[in-house]
């Protein structure tokens, strides 16, 4: 298929990073890093020293100077064996661009090289108890003391990789209480300020990169914690979604792919009633129907792609694509435990990973209500708005 959708060089470099998952991250260390809870330091070195953090920032600033397909096409190599450890690279990545787009110079220079080199990780951080997909309805409330300095209080959750070393926090406050989006800013917060309490929950999924909640009681930063103007924090949170949208579609497509692969091979290999599995109709079908998905989940994902590397407005393309990517996984991941069987239960049969994490991919970077509700606003004729 890539031959016929992608360029020579583009499918050289899919086949790039599938071949640096396969032997010097493997399935195995994912699988390990997933059963203990650990981050995956070790990978997001080996990462760094490829120069992969970087693809997406200029060349001037520093980085490769790649475009969104080339990164989304990174995204589906990283998501090859689950999307959790897909996310350890993906949320530093796309949260360092709004450093390069809006960040000031002193900034970027704090910033940008220290990411690029791993030496510091970037997380995000948006959603509340009582604010999540209503982000606008955020409460932890960011105040200026006399010295002009941030003050800030309050509660956030489901923050991905926020416990991890090093990590720079850029976390959506409110910064005006009477002015729902225009009172809404960013602040970069490093996770070991003074003050700053995070936990790591014990979720279903996102063993390894972790989701955490994160308490704030009157902690301070500087001023120039700022990230662009504020009162800006909504226009830079929203323009940030259709990049991430467009990443973690991609990982959810390696993931599906590597789920009807696996399942295709033990159905090969699986013999009962004096043949293999695959023979079985029913079973061809479902195998045959889910690579059909995940085949349409990786074209939207590419037209999604494009779209953005050319600088057009997507917000429809990149939801149709994260929502039918994360349903497509979920149901090769469902189908996959079917076809292995009680196999599939074991942790290094790696499909009950699989479908731990595609229960969190209908829900994290907005749910498929929400992508439907999105790609049903750009369907309304203009007679009916």
């Amino acid at each position: 298929m890539n031959a016929n959708f992608l360029t020579e060089s583009q499918s050289d470099w899919l086949d790039v990073v599938n071949k640096f998952m396969d032997h010097e991250i493997t399935v195995e260390y994912v699988r390990h890093c997933d059963s203990n809870r650990e981050y995956p330091y070790e990978a997001y070195e080996k990462i760094a020293q490829q120069g992969w953090l970087g693809i997406l920032i200029p060349e001037e600033e520093g980085g490769s100077g790649g475009d969104i397909f080339d990164y989304s096409l990174m995204a589906e190599g990283l998501g090859k064996f689950g999307f959790d450890f897909a996310c350890s690279v993906l949320v530093p990545t796309f949260t360092a661009m709004n450093i390069i787009k809006y960040g000031t110079a002193e900034q970027k220079a704090r910033y940008v090289k220290p990411f690029i080199d791993g030496q510091i990780r970037f997380s995000v951080s948006i959603s509340e108890p009582d604010a999540g997909s209503d982000a606008a309805n955020t409460k932890t409330r960011a105040r200026r003391d006399a010295n002009g300095d941030w003050v800030i209080s309050g509660q956030k959750l489901w923050c991905s990789g926020a416990a991890a070393d090093n990590t720079v926090i850029a976390m959506l406050v409110r910064t005006d209480p009477d002015d729902k989006h225009g009172g809404l800013s960013v602040l970069l917060i490093p996770n070991d300020t003074p003050g700053v309490v995070i936990r790591k929950l014990p979720t279903l999924s996102r063993h390894a990169t972790g989701t955490t909640e994160i308490f704030l009681d009157e902690v301070r930063v500087p001023a120039d914690a700022l990230l662009g103007a504020e009162g800006e924090g909504w226009k830079v949170i929203t323009e940030h979604l259709e990049l991430e949208r467009c990443a973690v579609a991609a990982a959810y497509v390696g993931n599906a792919q590597e789920a009807v692969n696996a399942a295709n091979k033990y159905a090969h290999q699986r013999i009962q009633f004096g043949k293999p599995i695959y023979e079985f109709q029913v079973l061809k079908h479902m195998l045959a129907e889910n690579q059909t998905r995940v085949d349409a989940a990786r074209l939207l994902c590419y037209r999604a792609a494009a779209l953005k590397a050319q600088g057009v407005a997507a917000a429809r393309e990149t939801s149709m694509a994260k929502l039918y990517g994360s349903e497509a996984l979920k149901q090769c991941a469902l189908d996959g435990m079917q076809i292995l069987g009680g196999y599939a239960n074991l942790p290094e049969a790696d499909m009950e990973r699989y479908l731990r994490e595609s229960v969190q991919s209908t829900i994290g970077g907005g749910t498929s209500q929400i992508q439907r509700t999105i790609i049903a606003k750009s369907m309304r004729l203009s007679s009916a708005s």
